[in-house]
């Protein structure tokens, strides 16, 4: 089966964007700012009605396009804390929010994740991680202190364009350290005995991990 095809027909069945998501999707890739891809936005659609989340967290906000994208497209009404260090792209984040409609909705914070996180208090029903990737493995404990009981924590690009499948010496020594820490975050998630996790190869990778009923 060829892979690029069948990618490329069942993205064809998507309607795409309209209105202020399309005009900052097109802006977004005009600048070459990554956001998340087309099966990516299918797949959070799909999670965001069957989670129904009334609390959102969002680390990595970059222009604000997946902070929206999950806003609007989220069933219930909804509030979200989104956290950003890139200080370049707050502003066009705060701008995007304002032009939506919805800066009233969002809660933008400014700096390291890594700081930010352990000032929260949660507990958050949908946490989406699409941040630096070689901290997903630090930001982690934070995460699952701050998600609810039958919350729903969903990490992008954990594939890392195939990378994640070689040898640590098959990637770029620059890469190393990155591909070492991905692969150890995607052990504790699928190892954790409070998760149910599935990695899944949409996009660059994906993980939806939910909490694990206890009897």
């Amino acid at each position: 089966m060829d892979e690029e095809r069948v990618a490329a027909f069942v993205q064809s069945l998507d309607e795409g964007n309209s209105g202020i998501l399309a005009e900052i999707e097109q802006e977004a890739r005009r600048d070459h700012v990554p956001i998340i891809r087309p099966q990516m936005q299918s797949l959070l659609r799909l999670l965001l009605a069957v989670q129904r989340p009334a609390s959102i967290l969002e680390v990595g906000t970059a222009v604000g396009f997946s902070t929206l994208f999950i806003q609007m497209h989220n069933p219930v009404p909804c509030r979200i804390v989104t956290i950003e260090n890139y200080q370049k792209r707050i502003p066009i984040a705060r701008s995007n929010f304002q032009r939506a409609g919805k800066e009233k909705d969002i809660c933008l914070l400014c700096g390291d994740a890594l700081e930010v996180l352990p000032t929260l208090s949660g507990p958050f029903d949908f946490i989406f991680l699409d941040a630096a990737k070689g901290q997903y493995l630090y930001f982690l404990p934070h995460l699952l202190r701050l998600l609810a009981g039958d919350g729903m924590l969903v990490s992008d690009n954990v594939l890392q364009e195939g990378d994640i499948l070689e040898s640590r010496f098959a990637v770029t020594r620059r890469n190393r350290t990155i591909h070492k820490r991905m692969r150890q975050y995607l052990y504790e998630l699928t190892h954790d005995p409070t998760l149910v996790t599935t990695v899944l190869p949409v996009a660059d990778g994906v993980t939806v991990s939910v909490r694990r009923e206890t009897r």
